[in-house]
């Protein structure tokens, strides 16, 4: 069976509640869904009501930047998976470079996020990728291996079955460098090999997105690669027209 392309937009630390709402409604006007596409869009936490309220019942879903690992408690400024499901948040971003490394984001915590999230019913973006520094030290794949069995560590293949994973270089995020697509597509190679190594019965179906520097006039090229299944698109996803032409070209 095909995986789904999937493209998940990354607004990160933009936009007010109301800048959110006319991106959305300026996206839902101008996005054509197909089938084969699961288009998601990731606002920040205080605008994720707005658009569950603007995206209800359309195909456009609806995605979280983060989780904590715990479910309820003293932990001030922290949002649950409980609570994000409460709102009708379907998909959460766990372990962005960012969060690892502004927030000293371990895989391990990384694992107990993607857990958590998991455990509500939601399907966590698991992200992983090298920075420049190992990559031409030669270190990627033993760096991209170790992340892989640190963030799936301890999960069954029923969850595996639900999990995304997105491989971010961490060199190409903001920087506009892209990993080319024959670059992007080795490491996606490398990690479905991976899988099969953790379990040959999901390997095939994982869908493994690629994030760093997306924009329309590369999306074509590595979403036509054959282990590309989609993007975790940053500052074109905050564009409505460049946005929905990274969709129309999934």
């Amino acid at each position: 069976m095909p995986r789904p392309k999937i493209i998940a937009g990354n607004w990160k630390m933009n936009g007010t509640p109301a800048e959110s709402e006319k991106l959305l409604k300026a996206l839902l006007k101008g996005f054509k869904p197909k089938k084969e596409v699961i288009a998601i869009v990731c606002p920040p936490f205080t605008t994720l009501i707005t658009a569950a309220k603007i995206l209800k019942g359309r195909k456009l879903l609806l995605g979280a930047q983060d989780v904590s690992e715990h479910i309820d408690g003293a932990f001030t400024g922290d949002i649950s998976a409980r609570m994000l499901k409460s709102i009708g948040v379907k998909y959460v971003i766990v372990g962005h470079s960012e969060r690892r490394q502004f927030h000293g984001e371990t895989d391990q915590k990384v694992n107990a996020k993607a857990k958590k999230v998991l455990e509500f019913g939601l399907i966590p973006i698991i992200c992983i990728g090298e920075t420049l520094e190992l990559r031409e030290s030669g270190k990627t794949e033993s760096v991209v291996s170790q992340q892989v069995d640190g963030v799936l560590g301890g999960l069954e293949g029923a969850d595996l079955k639900k999990i995304i994973i997105a491989y971010e270089p961490v060199w190409a995020i903001g920087t506009g460098r892209t990993a080319s697509p024959a670059m992007a597509q080795q490491v996606h190679k490398f990690i479905r090999d991976k899988l099969e190594m953790v379990n040959p019965s999901i390997a095939a179906s994982v869908p493994i997105i690629y994030g760093g520097s997306v924009k329309p006039d590369n999306a074509s090229e590595l979403l036509n690669q054959p282990d590309i299944d989609g993007a975790l698109v940053g500052g074109a996803s905050l564009d409505a027209k460049s946005f929905i032409s990274i969709l129309r070209t999934a």
